[in-house]
């Protein structure tokens, strides 16, 4: 992971990468493992998220687990992966923007929606929590 870093980044934006890499994955991992409860801890309080296809606006940390808890308890949910491919770390203030692809799996592993997404992370209490997401559906 570390090797796919731009060399010219301060010390501290390699850190501040590496550990919303970590949270990403962890994120993505929690989406795989169908466990709401360890999405909680990456969501920052007041987060915002927009849907893909309808641009839903779903507020809140709380609104996000309970969205997500109703997406785990569905027998032919999907599986979504956000891939992060960019991120620009703020110079001013200890925040940071994710640019990346995502792709939603049905249970066979066949990708049946796809897109864009860009993420707004803070940190917060020594830990990267995501702000706010926006996503487009592509395909």
């Amino acid at each position: 992971m570390a090797k796919d870093l731009p060399t010219n980044l301060a010390s501290a934006d390699v850190s501040a990468e590496l550990a919303i890499r970590a949270r990403r994955a962890a994120f993505n991992r929690a989406i795989a493992d169908g466990d709401a409860a360890a999405i909680g801890p990456i969501l920052a309080r007041d987060c915002v998220m927009v849907t893909g296809s309808d641009s839903a606006v779903i507020a809140g940390r709380m609104g996000q687990v309970k969205v997500w808890r109703r997406e785990f308890a569905d027998s032919g949910r999907m599986v979504y992966v956000r891939t992060p491919e960019r991120l620009e770390i703020s110079q001013a203030l200890p925040v940071a923007m994710e640019y990346g692809a995502w792709q939603g799996r049905d249970a066979a592993g066949t990708t049946t929606a796809s897109g864009s997404y860009v993420a707004k992370w803070r940190e917060a209490g020594g830990d990267w929590v995501i702000e706010a997401e926006i996503f487009l559906t592509l395909a």
